[in-house]
C-alpha cells in the first residue's frame, strides 16, 4: 500500500511559486460594486469565471488580460470561460450593466502550473466509525483549499466522499475515493431443534463482506438439512473478522407443515396468513409474532417457525409480491406551449387500459386543452388518475418602430405580444408605458414558453408644422364639440389617422384632415371610454415626415 503522507516527499515542491487566490485590487476610477470568482487557476485548464451577485445585471462584457487569445479575450456571458496557455498573472475586467449603467471591476489571476502528487490508492475502504489522515505536499506559504472548504495540507478522512485538494488555486489531478463500510449486523438465531426432513437456511449476508463458513462455503447463506454445530467467519472490507455460530438439531417424527403458495396482492393490499397446526405449542413470525395467525402488508419473505407437541420445530417461507400495477400518477395539473405535446403513461405491462375517449393504447399522447383520464386493470388489480391540460401561446411583445416625435409630444407605449407577466426597462409593471423624452425603451415578457424582449428608440426634434388635438369631445349631435379632428395652422400632405379602441381594434381611419371622427363605429355611437389616435403626415413646408400618437376621451 502507497503511504498517504507527505513527510519524505521530494524539495522540489518548494519551489514552486506562489500565489494568493482571487485577490481583490481596487484601482482608482474603477468600480468595485461586482465582484467575481475564477473556478481554477491552473494552465491549459477551462477557467470558469462567475459574479458574486448579478441581482439587476441586464448584461455583461468579460475581459480576459490575454491579448494572446485574439478574439477569445473577451465574452458576453454571464457565466464566462477562457484557457490560459501560459503561466503568469493577468487582470480580467468585468463590465456590468444594470439598467444601461455600466459598473466595472477588475481582479487578477495568477495562473500557475498544476502540482503533481500522488495520494496513494485511489480508493479506500474504512470500518464505520473509522477514519484516515490524507496528506498533500507540505508547501511554505502555499494556500490549500479541499473539497469540503478545509484549507491545512492534510485532512482527515471521516465521511464517504472524494477528496480533492486545490494548492493555489489549482486543482492537483490525483484524488482519494474514501468508503465505509457498515458494521454488520449478523444474527444467525438461537439454537434449534427441528423435525426430521425439515431444513433451513443460515443467512450471514451483510455489505461489503466475504464468508468461511465450516462446511468450506464461501457464499453468504448455507442450507442445513444434517445436525450439528455450524459456523460462519465473515471478513468485512476495511474492518475486523467477525466469528457467529449456531446448532441445529434433527429429531422426532416427521410433520407436514406449509403456509400456502407466494402470494401476489395488489397495491395496499394486506394478507392474513392462518395455517391450521392443531399440534402447534408455540408459534414465531418473521415479524415478531408468537400468535397463530398474522396480517402482512409489504414484499418480501415471510417465515413461521412452528413448536410442534413441544418436541421438534417445522418451518416454512412465503414470497409476498405485489401486482406489477402502481398507482398510476399522470402528474400534477399543467400548461404545456402551442405546438408541442404531452405524452402521458400508464404501461405496467400488459393490461387492460381505457382512456377518456376509450381509446385503448398504455400511452396517450395530448396536443389540445382538456380533462384526461386513465383507468388501468392488470389480473385482478385496478388503477386510475385524472389530469388537466392547458395551453400557452409562446410570447411575442411588440413595440412598434423606432420613430421621431416633435419637441413636447408624449407618446405611449404599449405591451403588446407581451403577456401577463411582463416589465418596462425601469422594472415598472404599468398597463402602458408614456415616453416624454427621447432614450431607448423596451419591455420584457415571459410566460412557460420563454422570454420575450423588444425595444423601440423614441427621438425627439423641432417641427415646423404641429398638429393640436382635444383630450376629449362629446358626439352627442348638440352641434358643440360634436367631431375629433386635428387644429393646425400649415400645409398638410399625406395626412393618415387611425382611431383605436382598448382592444387594439380600429374603429376609425382618413386620410382628409378636415373629415373627423363623429364617436361611432359600424354606424352605432360607441361607449364612453378612452380610445387611442395614431397620426401620420409630412410638414408640406419642411417635407418631414412627423409621427403622433395620443388619447382621446369620448364623453356624453
Amino acid at each position: 500500500m502507497k503511504n498517504l503522507y507527505a513527510s519524505n516527499r521530494p524539495d522540489y515542491f518548494k519551489l514552486l511559486p506562489r500565489l494568493v487566490v482571487m485577490l481583490f485590487i481596487f484601482l482608482p476610477g474603477i468600480s468595485h460594486a461586482q465582484v467575481f470568482t475564477a473556478s481554477s487557476t491552473c494552465v491549459n485548464d477551462s477557467v470558469y469565471f462567475s459574479m458574486t451577485n448579478g441581482t439587476g445585471v441586464d448584461s455583461v462584457k468579460w475581459y480576459f488580460g490575454d491579448p494572446g487569445s485574439g478574439n477569445m479575450d473577451s465574452s458576453a456571458y454571464r457565466r464566462a470561460w477562457h484557457i490560459y496557455r501560459a503561466t503568469g498573472t493577468y487582470n480580467v475586467t468585468l463590465v456590468a450593466y444594470c439598467a444601461g449603467v455600466p459598473t466595472t471591476t477588475q481582479q487578477p489571476i495568477t495562473i500557475v502550473t498544476p502540482v503533481i502528487y500522488d495520494f496513494g490508492p485511489q480508493d479506500v475502504t474504512l470500518c464505520e466509525g473509522g477514519s484516515m489522515l490524507i496528506a498533500g505536499p507540505v508547501i511554505p506559504g502555499a494556500n490549500y483549499l479541499w473539497q469540503d472548504s478545509s484549507t491545512q495540507s492534510s485532512i482527515v478522512a471521516d465521511t464517504s466522499a472524494t477528496y480533492k485538494l486545490k494548492i493555489d488555486g489549482c486543482l492537483i489531478p490525483d484524488s482519494v475515493n474514501i468508503f465505509f463500510t457498515p458494521i454488520p449486523e449478523i444474527d444467525l438465531g438461537p439454537d434449534l431443534v427441528l423435525c426430521t426432513n425439515e431444513n433451513i437456511q443460515l443467512d450471514a449476508t451483510a455489505q461489503n463482506c466475504t464468508y468461511v463458513w465450516s462446511t468450506g462455503s464461501t457464499e453468504p447463506t448455507l442450507d442445513v438439512r444434517t445436525s450439528g454445530t455450524y459456523s460462519v467467519t465473515v471478513f468485512p472490507e476495511g474492518c475486523p473478522s467477525m466469528f457467529f455460530q449456531k446448532t441445529v438439531t434433527f429429531t422426532g417424527p416427521e410433520y407436514p407443515f406449509s403456509l400456502g403458495a407466494d402470494t401476489l396482492l395488489c397495491p395496499g393490499e394486506s394478507v392474513t396468513l392462518a395455517p391450521n397446526v392443531p399440534e402447534a405449542t408455540s408459534w414465531l413470525w418473521s415479524n415478531g409474532a408468537t400468535t397463530p395467525s398474522v396480517t402482512v402488508q409489504g414484499e418480501g419473505p415471510v417465515w413461521a417457525l412452528v413448536e410442534i407437541n413441544h418436541t421438534c420445530s417445522v418451518v416454512d417461507t412465503i414470497l409476498l409480491d405485489y401486482n406489477r400495477l402502481r398507482q398510476i400518477n399522470l402528474g400534477n395539473d399543467t400548461t404545456i406551449c402551442k405546438g408541442n405535446f404531452l405524452v402521458l403513461t400508464a404501461d405496467f405491462g400488459n393490461g387492460v387500459y381505457t382512456w377518456q375517449d376509450n381509446s385503448d393504447q398504455a400511452t396517450y399522447y395530448v396536443t389540445k386543452p382538456g380533462s384526461y383520464y386513465v383507468h388501468a386493470k392488470i389480473g385482478r388489480c385496478e388503477s386510475w388518475d385524472t389530469i388537466s391540460v392547458t395551453f400557452t401561446d409562446t410570447l411575442r411583445a411588440n413595440l412598434g418602430m423606432d420613430t421621431i416625435l416633435c419637441r413636447g409630444e408624449a407618446y405611449t407605449l404599449y405591451p403588446r405580444g407581451a403577456g401577463a407577466n411582463y416589465k418596462w426597462q425601469d422594472s415598472t409593471s404599468v398597463p402602458f408605458y408614456t415616453v416624454t423624452r427621447a432614450g431607448l425603451y423596451s419591455v420584457s415578457g415571459y410566460n412557460e414558453c420563454g422570454r420575450t424582449v423588444d425595444s423601440v428608440v423614441v427621438n425627439y426634434k423641432e417641427c415646423s408644422c404641429t398638429m393640436y388635438f382635444p383630450n376629449a369631445f362629446t358626439p352627442n349631435g348638440d352641434g358643440r364639440n360634436d367631431y375629433f379632428r386635428p387644429v393646425y395652422k400649415c400645409p398638410v400632405n399625406q395626412f393618415q389617422m387611425s382611431i383605436y379602441n382598448r382592444w387594439g381594434e380600429r374603429i376609425f381611419y382618413t386620410t382628409d384632415p378636415q373629415v373627423g371622427w363623429r364617436g361611432t363605429f359600424q354606424g352605432e355611437p360607441v361607449q364612453m371610454a378612452t380610445y387611442v389616435y395614431i397620426v401620420d403626415y409630412v410638414d408640406g413646408n419642411s417635407l418631414t415626415p412627423v409621427h403622433m400618437t395620443g388619447a382621446v376621451s369620448v364623453v356624453y
